[in-house]
């Protein structure tokens, strides 16, 4: 469903507090690219198939992700995993095995929430065929399932009829956010843990997902397509069909009662996989914006301030990089990318981590990296 590291402001209960800064490791750098002045220090925690939204459990000693790395995931579809990032080797199923899962999360209590089709069945759900577009599946048999911090006592959580997915939760334990099609369209709801009372928060035509709340628990952000004319009537057939396009994603925040909506990227392309920067004026992003027109699009990470829409390019691998996620202690950030040691392009997806240096010094600007 996405972060950043170091020297950074975090603003949490109105205390401010500055994490050290991590010494710099020329070993772990090599996978650091010109320009990448933010980050430091870059180790790559996956090797193989598709590994994506890594989050961070709340005391920052755990990362909860998807992948169909047949290393460890022979059934062949996404699944949940956990894995310690200071031992690799860690990685254990915490979903059923079962069907296909997706947007992982954890409680503050440890405990693990994600969406699965398990209960409708087994098998993986087919992909789509016969498209001549990109285009994600919505399944109706995604619910929202809780399980113990091993994956133990899997129970629903958030059910009923349609797709009930993309859940994460506001650092206050309070709620928990989610995309469905309960109210006919893809919009965001609110999921109160102690009561189980829900609160739609979006509801324009167009696909709402994909939100995080920011570290104060006040806010949300998340990305949305907002179609109009025949673009609309194109989203609203594919969506009878169980299938968004992801092509036209902009950036927004909003108070969590769903009031007070700010877009904050005005971008062509998709812009999506957002997170509050800890500060909670900015939010760090993926986006393909720069390479529209030029062939084979290429995501990067990009940091937006919410009230002035300035823009910084975090990332420069030229290939895809997404789904960052700033540590609660506000010292790293966890990202997806196609970057690999050997420098050359790959379809594998893989998990890493990186220091995060909010005011580079000159070691930082100096870094000649990768071309």
């Amino acid at each position: 469903m996405r972060a950043i590291f170091l020297l950074l402001v975090i603003a949490a209960a109105g205390c401010r507090q500055t994490p050290q800064l991590a010494e710099y490791n020329p070993v772990e750098d090599s996978l650091r690219f010109a320009g990448e002045v933010h980050l430091r220090n870059i180790r790559q925690l996956t090797f193989g198939g598709n590994n994506a939204e890594a989050y961070w459990s709340f005391d920052d000693q755990r990362l909860i992700f998807q992948s169909d790395w047949a290393a460890i995931n022979p059934q062949g579809c996404d699944q949940q995993f956990v894995i310690d990032p200071a031992n690799p080797d860690s990685i254990a199923l915490v979903s059923t095995g079962k069907g296909r899962t997706t947007c992982g999360y954890f409680l503050p209590d440890g405990r693990v929430i994600y969406a699965s089709t398990h209960a409708a069945s087994a098998e993986c759900p087919p992909p789509p065929e016969g498209r001549d577009r990109y285009v994600w599946p919505i399944y109706d048999s995604f619910d929202i399932y809780v399980a113990d911090a091993d994956g133990s006592n899997p129970s629903l959580l958030i059910g009923g009829e349609g797709y009930d997915a993309e859940a994460t939760v506001s650092p206050d334990g309070r709620f928990v956010v989610f995309t469905s099609t309960r109210s006919g369209d893809l919009d965001l709801w609110r999921y109160e843990l102690a009561t189980g009372n829900l609160l739609q928060l979006t509801s324009k035509t167009g696909y709402d997902g994909g939100a995080f709340f920011s570290r104060d628990s006040q806010r949300i952000v998340w990305r949305a397509s907002r179609p109009q004319g025949e673009a609309q009537q194109v989203y609203q057939d594919l969506l009878a069909e169980g299938l968004v396009e992801p092509g036209a994603l902009n950036i927004f925040v909003a108070d969590i009662d769903g009031g007070n909506v700010q877009q904050v990227t005005d971008l062509e392309g998709a812009n999506w996989a957002p997170f509050f920067h800890p500060d909670g004026q900015r939010v760090i992003f993926a986006s393909n914006f720069e390479s529209i027109g030029q062939g084979r699009p290429v995501f990067a990470l990009y940091m937006v301030t919410i009230d002035t829409h300035e823009i910084t390019k975090v990332t420069h691998s030229n290939t895809f990089d997404a789904f960052p996620m700033f540590s609660f202690d506000g010292r790293k950030l966890v990202f997806a990318s196609n970057r690999n040691v050997t420098r050359t392009p790959s379809r594998d997806t893989n998990l890493f981590i990186a220091d995060w240096v909010e005011a580079p010094t000159a070691v930082d600007h100096d870094f000649t990296g990768i071309d």
